[in-house]
């Protein structure tokens, strides 16, 4: 059975473009995958934790050497490296904040950024261990001008950060898609939202 992993992080449940743009592309993936699962994690409705002393401490001891306490300060990390690990597809939706991505998102990453479960060490290169998936990032940006050529695109943080992350983590299929000029005009920006679905429910399809 094919799976969705979908990460929203906006804080906002309603009005959300970033949202919006997640709507789009779980419709064309429910589509083109009749009987498919989807594993919804928001960010906003069930805030994750910021990683503490003993999660860290425990990311980095041994399995045989787990006490009761450090493998109750990893254990949300466990369960949603199983979530990523799960899916056969990973959808994230935020938007930008101050340059760069939600606390909330960055808390999640936190937790399955995690050597020897999502990459390796060797001593001399790291290696990706989430691998044989592809993820879709819907970005969206408040003003305009972010895009590769813009007059604002050396203060996108969001789109080579989670590009970044996600290559590390072993993905080599990955797609960006993202709307920009959130707080503009709204006819304008209404013309741009459906392009912009057009172009996410294509990649779920």
């Amino acid at each position: 059975m094919t799976t969705l992993l979908r990460i929203d992080a906006s804080a906002r449940t309603e009005g959300s473009h970033s949202r919006d743009l997640g709507h789009a592309y779980e419709a064309a993936w429910r589509a083109a995958h009749p009987g498919g699962t989807v594993v919804h994690r928001d960010l906003a409705a069930s805030a994750i934790p910021q990683i503490t002393a003993p999660t860290i401490a425990g990311f980095y001891t041994p399995a045989d050497a787990m006490t009761d306490d450090l493998r109750a300060a990893t254990a949300l990390s466990d369960a949603l490296i199983a979530e990523l690990k799960g899916a056969d597809d990973v959808l994230v939706t935020t938007p930008m904040y101050n340059f760069s991505i939600p606390a909330a998102l960055k808390a999640w990453v936190d937790q399955i950024v995690r050597i020897n479960a999502t990459f390796s060490y060797d001593g001399t290169s790291f290696t990706g261990l989430v691998t044989g998936k592809r993820v879709t990032i819907a970005i969206a940006y408040g003003a305009g001008g972010y895009g590769p050529d813009g007059a604002l695109a050396a203060l996108d943080l969001v789109r080579p950060y989670l590009q970044t992350l996600f290559g590390f983590l072993g993905f080599t299929d990955v797609h960006v898609v993202s709307v920009e000029a959130t707080t503009g005009d709204p006819i304008t920006l209404e013309a741009a939202m459906v392009e912009t679905r057009r172009v996410i429910a294509a990649f779920a399809a």
